[in-house]
């Protein structure tokens, strides 16, 4: 049976709900650890409607987008620059990849230090962990833009300038949307981790680690569907920015 493309998106969602459904029949895990999820379900929407859940919500974007601003106001411009010069790239790539690939919760204590309890701490950490993101992304974009695309330009006796920038630069931008899609997620994740253990009163983060200490479990994983939902939305956007801005990626 041939399915509607227009239902497929729908399916994941139902599967879900259906083996969440499962498990509470099977009682695999029992009720008062994992609520049914028409209950959990019809919470979320009590908390949504009275507006209890929305200043945690613009709490989290909030931090999250100003990281992420941050993150792209110094990665793209060091990522470009660093890719142009190969030789620069390599002679720093240690620390990028140090960096990079240590987890950014095991740097939260060294940002308390410097930063203190403060939003300042949560969007400096974050900001830190998906600039790393953005810049290998943008540096690896320049430095594997096409040769031929290149070579074709430089033939033509275009200046080193303008191969640069619109060679260079416009052969980049797949890799970088790449890497600005990792990123947001990247931010989202660290916020969240920072404000479930670095002091908030507000934030989905607290309110997930909240509703866990005092075990109202429904509120939690319902703060947990909105966290998740959050993340899905903001690489829908970008996705959609980048096959909207990127139309020619892929192409010869």
């Amino acid at each position: 049976m041939k399915v509607d493309r227009r239902f497929l998106p729908v399916i994941g969602p139902l599967l879900l709900l259906a083996l969440w459904q499962l498990m509470i029949s099977t009682q695999w895990v029992k009720p008062v650890l994992l609520p049914p999820p028409g209950e959990t379900l019809a919470h979320l929407g009590t908390v949504i409607a009275s507006g209890a859940i929305l200043p945690d919500v613009w709490a989290t974007v909030y931090r999250t987008l100003a990281s992420f601003a941050i993150a792209v106001a110094i990665g793209v411009p060091l990522g470009v620059m660093l890719g142009a010069s190969e030789g620069a790239y390599r002679s720093v790539e240690f620390v990028i990849d140090f960096f990079r690939s240590t987890p950014s919760s095991a740097l939260i204590p060294l940002f308390l230090l410097i930063f203190g309890i403060t939003d300042i701490n949560k969007i400096a950490i974050a900001s830190f962990g998906a600039m790393l993101i953005v810049l290998f992304n943008s540096a690896y974009g320049v430095m594997n833009a096409k040769k031929t695309r290149v070579m074709a330009a430089q033939i033509m006796g275009v200046s080193r300038w303008h191969v640069f920038k619109d060679v260079l630069l416009m052969e980049s931008l797949a890799q970088t949307f790449v890497g600005l899609r990792s990123a947001v997620s990247m931010a989202l994740v660290i916020v969240i981790v920072a404000e479930m253990f670095i002091g908030s009163e507000t934030g989905l983060g607290h309110r997930i680690i909240d509703a866990q200490q005092v075990f109202n479990v429904k509120d939690m994983y319902c703060s947990i569907l909105v966290t998740g939902a959050l993340g899905y939305l903001l690489n829908l956007l970008f996705l959609l920015g980048e096959k909207k801005l990127i139309h020619w990626s892929g192409k010869a």
